[in-house]
């Protein structure tokens, strides 16, 4: 057991005194590696201080350059792309509401612009970082799809990235439509699976199962389209799908 000994206590025999040197020597000891790890450290400052400077200084710089084009750059394009896009918006909703040449009038004032505004195919290329400029993809895509330009359409759904429960499975699945256009039902089949597993809901999930099950009987794989019509009912069976899941399970059977 360790025991406290006052100032200036001197030991009684020669035990105590080989403890006491013992124990003075470490401590000394101990001190001496503490000083030696400051000079090296020291000296370690002094050699690399400029590099060291130097990173520090070009960290900063970076930070304050993301700062800086976040908001004098990145913010006011996002509020620029926005007000560019509320005009093509218009259009393109107009469009859905539409038929025939006023139709297709309507997508292409959507793609081309109006009224002193950019359309999506504009807001899409100069704004590019921006939410507005990623939407104007989508939207692009499904234009350019309504009015028969299929190439086009694949071309703009494919740049479309933007994580969104309902618009990410629609471009897809609407690159499986384009293909099917095209007359390539081996590339619009996986597009329409990879649409359907890419989110899990009751809308677009049972939609593009159905629209794979459709293509693959055309492509006479009907397990594939069983596999297909038999997920929609068992795992959607309240969805528009299930209701006509029956009739193309019998065209897959028969294959």
């Amino acid at each position: 057991m360790a025991t406290y000994r006052k100032r200036g206590y001197k030991p009684k025999n020669k035990a105590e005194r080989e403890n006491q040197i013992e124990s003075e020597s470490t401590t000394a000891e101990v001190f001496n590696t503490l000083d030696e790890g400051a000079s090296s450290t020291e000296e370690f400052l002094s050699k690399y201080q400029k590099p060291i400077f130097g990173v520090i200084i070009a960290v900063a710089i970076v930070i304050f350059a993301i700062i800086g084009y976040q908001k004098f750059i990145q913010d006011p394009n996002e509020v620029e792309a926005a007000n560019e896009m509320n005009q093509a918006q218009q259009f393109f909703d107009s469009a859905i509401e539409a038929s025939g040449t006023e139709q297709d009038s309507l997508f292409k004032r959507s793609l081309k612009g109006g009224n002193g505004k950019f359309g999506f195919e504009d807001i899409s290329s100069n704004y590019s970082g921006t939410k507005s400029g990623e939407l104007s993809n989508y939207y692009a895509g499904i234009s350019h799809l309504n009015i028969g330009n299929y190439q086009e359409a694949i071309e703009y759904l494919d740049k479309f990235k933007a994580e969104d429960e309902i618009l990410t499975p629609i471009a897809k699945g609407s690159i499986g439509d384009a293909f099917l256009q095209l007359d390539q039902p081996e590339e619009a089949l996986d597009y329409f699976v990879a649409a359907a597993n890419l989110r899990t809901n009751d809308f677009t999930t049972p939609k593009f199962l159905m629209k794979a099950a459709v293509t693959a009987i055309s492509l006479k794989d009907g397990e594939k389209a069983e596999k297909y019509l038999n997920r929609i009912k068992d795992e959607y069976p309240n969805s528009i799908e299930a209701k006509n899941a029956d009739i193309y399970l019998g065209q897959a059977e028969a294959l």
